[in-house]
């Protein structure tokens, strides 16, 4: 799907929710709900092309595939949830949205610790003793 496609898309569901919300507000949030994951999902392809040439960039490289796996996950983990909490919002529920966009935080923030401690010791090695 390309992008003028998702715009489109986009901005048929945005006038039907509005239409619907007044008077069936549930099946409103749910068809809202429902497009935008199958927008997400129909990006996939798109997210396996990056991947495919993160790969080939780290072997390049000669970058470990760990850090690679991990600063994916981290991609993914920041996507996944920024979806979420939309979805959380757009149901009215601005307060559950925050505590899942910081358990967001500090779960990337902990997958993240081994890398920033690769990258500290690497840069103390630099440095003469």
């Amino acid at each position: 799907m390309d992008i003028l496609q998702i715009i489109g898309l986009g901005l048929i569901t945005t006038f039907l929710v509005l239409v619907i919300k007044e008077r069936q507000p549930l099946f409103a949030l749910l068809l809202a709900t429902f497009v935008g994951a199958a927008i997400f999902l129909s990006l996939i392809g798109e997210v396996g092309k990056v991947i495919t040439l993160l790969q080939d960039l780290a072997n390049k490289a000669n970058v470990d595939t760990v850090y690679l796996a991990t600063i994916l996950k981290i991609i993914g983990i920041a996507y996944i949830v920024e979806f979420a909490v939309q979805i959380m919002r757009d149901a009215g529920q601005g307060a559950i949205a925050q505590k899942v966009e910081l358990a967001g935080k500090i779960v990337i923030l902990v997958m993240a610790i081994p890398i920033l401690t690769v990258l500290v010791e690497t840069i103390i090695q630099l440095f003469p003793q």
